[in-house]
Order: C-alpha cells, then sequence, then structure tokens
C-alpha cells in the first residue's frame, strides 16, 4: 500500500511571491495551494496600483476630451441632439469620467473578485464541487493576473503610440479579434465588442479559472472546470455586446 503522504513530507506552503510565479507558470500546484490557505490581497493591490498608473498617464496623455468627442462621434443618440447640447454631455462626461475611472481602479478589482467568485461559486456548486466561497474569492483574484499583466502592455502602449491613436475600448487590438476590424462606426458596435471580447489575456484568465477550480475541488476534470467557467462568460459577453449594440 501507498502511505498517504505526512504532515512531515508535505509541500511547504508558497509565500504570496511564490503564487505570483506559481499562478503564471505552475498554475495547478499555485492554485492547489491557494485553495488550501485562501488569500487575496496581493492580486487586488497589485491590479489596483496598475488601474490607477493607467488613469493618471490616460488622463494626463491621452486625455478625456479627446475620447469623449470620438465617442459622441460614433454614438447615434448624441448625434440626433444639438450641438449646445452635445457639448453640454461631453463636458459632464470629461468632468466626471476621471473620477470614475480613480474610483473603478480603487474598489474594481475586489469588486470584480466578488462578482467572478460568487459566479464561479455557484457554477461550481452546480458541477458538483465543494468549494466555499473563501476559496473562489481568491482563485477569481489570482487568475486576474494576467489583466496586470495587459494593464503593463497597454501602459507601454500609451507611451509610444501617438494619443490620438490610442483606442481605451481597445488598447492591445493585436492580442483579440477586435485587432483585424475597424472601430466603430466602421464596424458594428455590437461586432467590434464580441470581437475585442475574445481576448487572449481573457482566456489565460478562463483557463487560470478553471485550473483554479479543479485545484480546489481535486476530484473536478479540468475539461468540466473550464466549460463552468466558460458558459457565464459567453453569456456575459453576448449581454454586454448587445447592449453595446442597441446604445448605437
Amino acid at each position: 500500500m501507498t502511505p498517504e503522504p505526512s504532515a512531515e513530507n508535505a509541500a511547504p506552503p508558497m509565500g504570496e511571491a511564490g503564487r505570483i510565479t506559481g499562478v503564471l507558470f505552475d498554475p495547478k500546484k499555485a492554485f492547489a495551494d491557494i485553495a488550501a490557505k485562501p488569500t487575496w490581497i496581493l492580486p487586488v493591490v497589485l491590479s489596483i496600483v496598475i488601474g490607477l498608473a493607467f488613469v493618471y498617464i490616460f488622463t494626463s496623455r491621452v486625455g478625456w476630451d479627446r475620447y469623449f468627442h470620438t465617442l459622441a462621434e460614433t454614438n447615434t443618440r448624441m448625434q440626433q441632439m444639438d450641438a449646445q447640447q452635445r457639448e453640454t454631455q461631453i463636458e459632464m462626461q470629461v468632468k466626471f469620467g476621471p473620477i470614475f475611472g480613480y474610483v473603478f481602479g480603487v474598489i474594481g478589482p475586489a469588486l470584480m473578485a466578488l462578482i467572478v467568485g460568487a459566479v464561479i461559486l455557484l457554477m461550481a456548486k452546480i458541477g458538483g464541487a465543494s468549494l466555499k466561497f473563501k476559496q473562489t474569492f481568491a482563485i477569481a483574484a489570482w487568475a486576474s493576473l494576467p489583466r496586470v499583466i495587459s494593464g503593463i502592455l497597454a501602459l507601454v502602449v500609451m507611451f509610444t503610440k501617438n494619443p490620438e491613436d490610442f483606442n481605451l475600448q481597445n488598447p492591445l487590438p493585436f492580442f483579440n479579434a477586435g485587432g483585424f476590424l475597424e472601430p466603430p462606426p466602421n464596424s458594428g458596435k455590437f461586432i467590434y465588442t464580441l470581437a475585442t471580447s475574445f481576448d487572449l489575456f481573457t482566456i489565460w484568465v478562463i483557463l487560470l479559472l478553471a485550473v483554479g477550480i479543479s485545484a480546489g475541488a481535486r476530484k473536478m476534470p479540468f475539461s468540466k472546470a473550464v466549460l463552468l467557467v466558460v458558459v457565464p462568460w459567453l453569456i456575459w459577453v453576448l449581454v454586454s455586446s448587445g447592449f453595446a449594440g442597441m446604445m448605437g
């Protein structure tokens, strides 16, 4: 008989820095450790730092005025307003845009981990996995690390690209299907939003979430965990793309 692993010969717990490299390069081992001892502060703090840096640099280098004027040109409702109404609306957007950006930069990472953690907990329960919310919350937080990398790359693009050519809605077009399309109004908003959703970093996050569920539940096959993550994600993509199309 094979002896059961004892506390003495069990793998030592990973440190927070080790979890970062583990999630990126050895996710199965890292998420088994995360599920055994859930933590979430470090990945959330990293996301906050990158998010706030992104908003600050976008505000100072690209500018919200340019962004909202570009949006107004592709929005049928804004085009139906007279010039004065449109400018008043844009002025309000320019005023509150950075405020919303900074507020969401602070609360967004934890809020998104909370929502994603709740959704994958529900899907895991449907799939028969015995996970706790503190585990799925931690899994969601750590699985967001690819977003930190994409945020850093977006900062690099913002510094190297002409500010007039920077697209806030798709800052890394070479990593998603939206890069093959012209931004609205040259492409429909539904199709463009749908295409940008199929992003390499998003796929990476989905796979990490699936690894986390599989590692935490132990007996759940990875293929089944992928399905449990992909289904709600596809629903979200279709709903958000449809909403973008309806808003014109």
